[in-house]
């Protein structure tokens, strides 16, 4: 099995010596998504703007690799603060809607370009 490299311009580039996303076989794995403007590169003010532009881009990730949201299994989420972690988890319900991946969320003392959240997913499809 060959690991196949996922990009799409309707995410933020990698800022670093890494991808987007990782498809490994029938398993997709993202990096971590700020609240980055693909457009812009620019993070917007706000938790929940920014938390709502990270899911986005994965939400982007998901369709340019072929994988919809309810193929999400496992999701990380890394806030700045967690006196965040309602606000974050209102925009995160909304997203995510009646699936529920299974979740870690930890508080981090700084992330790339002094984002305040930044979300990574695992999602799986059946070929069957």
């Amino acid at each position: 099995m060959s690991n196949q490299i996922i990009q799409t311009e309707k995410a933020p580039a990698a800022i670093g010596p890494y991808s987007q996303a990782i498809l490994a076989g029938d398993t997709l794995f993202t990096s971590g998504q700020l609240g980055l403007d693909p457009a812009t590169g620019v993070l917007p003010e706000g938790i929940k703007a920014q938390a709502k532009q990270s899911l986005k881009n994965i939400g982007a990730i998901l369709a340019g690799a072929g994988f919809e949201i309810t193929d999400v299994v496992k999701t990380v989420v890394y806030i700045r603060n967690m006196n965040d972690f309602a606000a974050v988890n209102e925009i995160y319900a909304a997203f995510f809607g009646n699936h529920k991946p299974a979740r870690s969320c930890v508080e981090v003392a700084r992330l790339p370009k002094d984002g305040l959240v930044e979300i990574e997913v695992i999602a799986r499809r059946d070929r069957s």
